[in-house]
């Protein structure tokens, strides 16, 4: 390779001569209550000094030694070479095999727009003409900062990416509590914490798609601390907003200080890098509270409804969906009924599930028909604009369900096209749910698949929703368009997949479009960039639900949280709840519908009803609200969470009880958290003729409700409440 020593060398020599010589370079990224502090060393390395509270005077670390010993130190970007021995953020492989890169400071640059301030920090390596731009993003009310990197080969010879994380943080702390959500299909985000000792922990996936089923790249930290707490403390979150393979490492070193990396997973992703090319990392959003995890959780939720989110907060509407309600079967009838039985129950929306299409090869079953994505008009022969139209004369919304990156072998597209499939040469092309993968590192492919998008808007005016589904993993991977680059195929496909939603909400900005993925395989927030909701999980069993709900809860707000109402026996776990329990649970996220309305008793429309208006009557609190956790499923017999309204004059309350407790039948106290101390609230429980609590009606202060005042009675299995707040 090439050495371009002469040019780095006076770019490179006079900082490193004269810097001590100058005041030092303090470099602060501030929010509101937070504040990121790096600083260059004497010889150059950009070090970070700080990550928590505000400081009155960044300048003052200054004076602020880093500690670097062994190869281990604060390094605010390591990179392999040089002095740094631990995992690093940034490995390169270079034309002629050698690893070895030693960024340096080179200047820095501060941009306020309004309430977001972006610092960019320029490094360049000693020897080459590699040069590392750090991103940081600081929205200052909400105390997020999101960082990238930007990885420039401005040499003119080509580099392999070996590793490239998007952010680096390094934390000094006696104890480090990680929380983080693992799980599988139909039990996505169950929560686990540990405490971490020295040596590694990692959080990866390595399957292509559907990556966030095992585990979610989202975490937090709760400092000095064994305990887990919502309310106090020094607690630092953090979640990549990446829909592929990632990488989340937490590496404790000798002298107890935590380095931690996140950023796309290095499995079979070594990157090419051509002269004069950037690659750009997903971003990383971070967060830190020192009031605990709750208003960890409030940062993450406040900035996603202002920037994290398609669409911002805007409202998806209340639906009823066809599929647990008739599966394959059914005919234009059919569909008509169960919009008429969603527009008599006040709901919405009516979304057309799987079954649809197919004319060769219909979708009568999961066994075939995805890639032919024509109407089948032996089972709807009015077609779908009849439907739609239908839906919309009745008041409703209407939807239509897709699986666009998928293929059944039995599909005149995966005859005409098998080019078009992820597959290794030679191989067999292992299926899954009668399904393979489309290449969407390939750009033909990508027209293809907005196209599905694209013709199916066509089929009426009247679609104002698409629901994305997207069915399994990837296996043997391999595309015949990345020819000896095979390395690229897990980014260049998610790329392909962002490349794709970029051109359908250039074309389609108003249409709502869910993130559905077996339920939660796609919960993220770089999948959040072009979607307006998730569906939380294929798992519908309220006395599931509530789990995976929480767990989400803390990272996720929940206007993205589609959650239904399901008939019983339960279709995956076959248990059986009441009715109302379906209802308040569904109603702390996105509420929706999806059974059969027509197998509802007289009794139990009358209880949907009810339950429905009195959600949209306080679903903007829900949406738009600030979240408090009360009670933790996983500590005890409750679930209890509140929103409450930015102005604080409204709030509403969910408490479940999810297992018999013989000790609260005189009433579990429950601190309300948010409300103004001094105002007098209005507390009124919803959906019931005689109510758990009984203060029911009356008005009493914040303080009074904060203090324990509230106890409502509730101790049998699947007992609920929902209580609705207001100022007088």
């Amino acid at each position: 390779m090439k050495r371009i020593l002469p040019l780095i060398a006076l770019l490179a020599i006079p900082f490193l001569t004269a810097h001590a010589a100058r005041k030092p370079v303090v470099i602060a990224v501030e929010t509101a209550h937070s504040a990121l502090v790096l600083k260059p060393s004497a010889d150059g390395q950009l070090m970070m000094c700080h990550y928590g509270a505000r400081v009155a005077d960044p300048q003052e670390f200054a004076a602020w030694n880093p500690q670097r010993r062994a190869g281990q130190g604060p390094w605010a970007y390591p990179a392999q070479g040089g002095m740094y021995m631990d995992e690093p953020a940034l490995a390169v492989r270079y034309a002629d095999s050698y690893r070895n890169t030693e960024p340096v400071y080179v200047s820095h640059t501060v941009r306020p727009q309004g309430n977001l301030v972006t610092t960019t920090v320029l490094l360049r390596d000693t020897l080459t003409a590699l040069e590392v731009r750090l991103v940081y993003d600081a929205y200052q009310a909400e105390d997020v900062i999101v960082s990238h990197a930007e990885i420039i080969n401005d040499d003119g010879q080509p580099v392999r990416l070996v590793r490239m994380a998007s952010s680096s943080m390094y934390i000094d702390a006696d104890r480090y509590l990680l929380t983080h959500c693992s799980g599988n299909w139909a039990a996505e985000m169950q929560v686990e914490r540990e405490l971490l000792t020295r040596g590694m922990k990692v959080i990866e996936t390595r399957r292509g798609t559907q990556v966030t089923h095992w585990s979610n790249p989202s975490f937090m930290l709760s400092l000095d601390t064994d305990t887990f707490s919502e309310t106090s403390g020094e607690v630092i979150a953090g979640s990549l907003a990446w829909s592929g393979n990632y990488r989340l490492s937490f590496e404790k070193d000798g002298a107890g200080r935590l380095r931690i990396l996140a950023g796309i997973s290095p499995f079979s992703s070594e990157y090419p890098l051509a002269a004069g090319e950037t690659f750009t990392t997903p971003d990383m959003v971070w967060t830190w509270s020192g009031q605990g995890a709750g208003q960890a959780s409030r940062n993450l939720h406040a900035w996603a409804r202002h920037y994290g989110i398609y669409g911002g907060a805007r409202l998806v509407p209340t639906l009823l969906n066809s599929w647990e309600g008739a599966y394959f079967t059914f005919t234009t009838k059919t569909l008509t009924d169960m919009i008429d039985d969603a527009a008599s129950l006040g709901l919405e929306m009516f979304v057309l599930d799987d079954g649809w299409f197919g004319t060769r090869y219909p979708r009568n079953n999961d066994s075939q028909g995805l890639g032919d994505w024509e109407p089948n008009a032996a089972k709807l022969p009015e077609g779908i604009d009849y439907i739609a139209s239908y839906a919309h004369q009745k008041g409703l919304k209407f939807g239509i369900w897709i699986e666009p990156e998928m293929v059944s072998p039995r599909s005149c597209l995966a005859e005409e096209h098998p080019e078009w499939v992820v597959r290794a040469p030679g191989r067999k092309i292992h299926e899954y749910r009668h399904q393979w993968v489309l290449d969407l590192a390939n750009p033909v492919v990508q027209d293809f698949v907005f196209g599905i998008f694209d013709r199916t808007m066509q089929l009426s005016r009247n679609i104002d929703y698409i629901k994305w589904d997207c069915n399994r993993t990837v296996f043997n991977f391999g595309s015949d368009y990345l020819g000896d680059a095979q390395e690229r195929f897990y980014i260049d496909y998610v790329q392909g997949l962002y490349n794709v939603m970029r051109r359908i909400r250039e074309k389609y900005p108003d249409v709502l479009v869910q993130c559905c993925s077996s339920g939660g395989g796609r919960v993220d927030y770089g999948a959040l960039r072009w979607f307006d909701e998730f569906w939380t999980s294929d798992d519908t069993d309220a006395a599931q639900r509530f789990k995976i709900q929480y767990g989400t809860s803390l990272f996720y707000p929940a206007t993205v949280m589609g959650s239904h109402v399901s008939a019983v026996p339960n279709h995956q776990t076959g248990a059986v709840t009441p009715l109302k329990f379906r209802f308040d649970i569904a109603c702390a996220g996105r509420l929706g519908m999806e059974l059969q309305p027509k197998r509802l008793t007289a009794e139990e429309r009358a209880l949907a009803d009810r339950c429905i208006q009195s959600y949209k009557g306080y679903r903007d609190i829900v949406s738009g609200g600030d979240l408090y956790r009360l009670a933790s499923p996983y500590e005890g017999p409750y679930d209890a969470l509140m929103y409450v309204a930015e102005d604080r004059s409204r709030a509403v309350v969910f408490l479940y009880c999810t297992d018999y407790t013989n000790r609260d039948i005189g009433g579990k106290p429950f601190r309300l958290q948010g409300l103004d101390p001094d105002r007098k609230y209005r507390v009124k429980e919803l959906n019931v003729d005689k109510s758990c609590w009984n203060g029911d009606g009356g008005t009493y202060s914040g303080a009074y409700l904060a203090a324990g005042g509230f106890n409502p009675v509730l101790y049998r299995t699947y007992e609920s409440a929902v209580f609705l707040l207001e100022v007088q």
